[in-house]
């Protein structure tokens, strides 16, 4: 493993390339591959790891009785999805590309060792901090999918991945397919209201890449 590709990771900040082998195993670390569609997580699973997507991307999805899909988060490379050990899932954890995690125990990093180290007390707080950057784009989720109408919640993702960007021109993680899920609504109607949006001179599309146009 390149360790210099973990010290990037916001779990490892601040912790020292030399220190991370001794973590990972301390921690119980294991490197696990997964294909395109495969499933990691269940809902009802219990689960004590926490994951760290190391090469492709992950969705957390939920899906109701009926079979419908919702798709609640997007997680790439360096990006961690967190599991509560004390409460069953009620989410699914998919790869969507094929990709690589690495798991840690999560009771082992939340309870430091006997002899307690710098470093293990540096991992607790850099992880609240993502468990607080989780909840906000739980958060963030729920502002795209209020909006009553298909534009008004197209709308407000594509308004937030501008400002994320800086830039009209975005490329989003999702497929048509994925940001209907992720915006809960037909794809059908979905792909009817963005050629709507293109007549009406407020986008551009070309598959996953939209440039957004300024109001006349």
């Amino acid at each position: 493993m390149d360790f210099l590709i973990l010290k990037k990771i916001p779990l490892f900040y601040g912790v020292k390339p030399e220190e991370i082998p001794s973590i990972l195993h301390c921690l119980s670390g294991q490197i696990r591959s997964f294909s395109k569609g495969e499933m990691i997580f269940c809902a009802g699973e219990s689960i004590t790891s926490v994951g760290i997507v190391l090469e492709g991307s992950v969705h957390i999805e939920i899906d109701d009785f009926w079979g419908s899909k919702n798709i609640l988060n997007h997680v790439g490379p360096g990006q961690l999805f967190a599991c509560s050990p004390s409460e069953p899932l009620m989410v699914n954890v998919v790869s969507v590309t094929p990709s690589q995690i690495l798991f840690l125990d999560v009771p082992k990093i939340l309870h430091t060792c006997e002899k307690p180290c710098s470093h293990h007390q540096q991992m607790i707080e850099n992880l609240l901090r993502i468990m607080a950057t989780s909840n906000l784009q739980l958060s963030r989720r729920i502002l795209h999918t209020t909006p009553k109408t298909i534009r008004e919640r197209l709308l407000a993702y594509l308004s937030y991945q501008e400002l994320l960007t800086g830039s009209p021109e975005i490329t989003i993680a999702f497929n048509r397919q994925q940001l209907a899920d992720y915006l809960s609504v037909d794809r059908s109607a979905l792909s009817k209201e963005i050629g709507k949006m293109q007549k009406d001179g407020l986008l551009e599309v070309k598959k996953n890449e939209f440039v957004l146009k300024s109001r006349e």
